[in-house]
């Protein structure tokens, strides 16, 4: 997905921002997936919230000090658009629009046939099916002024972006290109973050469907320090009960997705949810995964990346996977 904003450079950077964290990544090969080198920065809450920037010139200043110390000023940029302003819907179209047209007929019918929650979105789509009376197509949609603010920024700040992506396709293509993807899978993906969970289901490539919840994050219950690598790790020090809480939703809202993909496919002859991939930076995600497999009667699967060096210096961290799956993204 590329939301038709940019135009193509080389030497592309890989930069994800969300509510607590700015990182980055730049790729040296693509088969194996290896990165180059990477790094990230803490952001403190109230800068960015539910995906939308909330204090531009803190954020704009934080920025500007992770350009000088990362040393990618002027390099062109690949970023994810926050979960929280994706849309995933699926639409029916007319089958005599032809596909030079789509675009433009699906602009006209913003607002009146085709309905968002917001106005004046930036979109891209993926065609499905075709019965000779209608066209289906799964539309990809984020409000514009949200998405533009980012690109303003970055602008500003003297880089050029060059492609937009957004999280679960990212991390499907990393999946993907490690060989993990199966024949005629239906994978629910599940990012299980610091401050959000994002909930996508694929029908083999296509994400079908996605679901974004905000997680509450109390700054002053959390320790967030360095590692020897300069990575962030954080520990929770409130109540215990209190995750149990959070992770109870979440666990509601992912039956919750279940039976909505369960209940949609009816009598036709599509398989039922082949395998959970989890990922994410959240510090508890290993005892998510635990506790998904004991829940569940469907597998749970970890992406992995086998380093031929053993040196810690070269893995890859858990957190780092969404930018590498941008990072294979081609740029059109």
């Amino acid at each position: 997905m590329a939301f038709s904003l940019f135009s193509t450079k080389n030497r592309i950077i890989n930069l994800v921002i969300n509510d607590h964290s700015i990182r980055f990544l730049e790729l040296k090969q693509e088969s194996p997936p290896a990165p180059q080198r990477w790094l990230e920065r803490f952001l403190p809450p109230g800068i960015i919230t539910d995906g939308k920037i909330v204090d531009f010139d803190s954020l704009s200043s934080i920025l500007e000090e992770c350009i000088d110390d990362w040393k990618i000023r002027r390099r062109s940029i690949r970023f994810i658009v926050p979960d929280p302003l994706v849309i995933i819907r699926k639409v029916t179209i007319p089958a005599d629009v032809q596909e030079d047209e789509i675009k433009g007929y699906l602009y006209l019918e913003l607002g009146s046939s085709i309905h968002l929650p917001f106005e004046e979105p930036v979109f891209d789509y993926f065609s499905l099916n075709d019965n000779g009376k209608t066209k289906e197509l799964l539309l990809f949609a984020a409000p514009e002024q949200n998405v533009m603010e980012y690109v303003d920024l970055l602008n500003r700040l003297k880089l050029n972006p060059v492609a937009a992506d957004i999280s679960p396709l990212s991390l499907y293509r990393l999946y993907h290109k490690l060989d993990r993807a199966a024949v005629d899978e239906v994978l629910f993906t599940v990012q299980f973050d610091l401050t959000g969970v994002n909930l996508c289901i694929f029908d083999e490539t296509v994400p079908l469907v996605m679901r974004h919840f905000s997680l509450s994050f109390d700054i002053d219950q959390w320790e967030v320090s360095r590692d020897t690598l300069g990575l962030m790790v954080c520990k929770f020090n409130g109540e215990p009960e209190e995750l149990v809480v959070q992770f109870e939703d979440i666990f509601r809202e992912i039956n919750k997705l279940l039976d909505f993909y369960r209940y949609s496919q009816g009598n036709n002859e599509k398989q039922d949810i082949t395998k959970f991939l989890l990922n994410g930076d959240h510090p508890m995600v290993m005892a998510i995964y635990d506790e998904m497999k004991e829940r569940y009667d469907i597998p749970v699967d970890l992406i992995t990346i086998d380093n031929e060096t053993k040196s810690k210096h070269m893995s890859i961290p858990s957190n780092l996977f969404l930018p590498l799956g941008l990072a294979l993204k081609e740029v059109q």
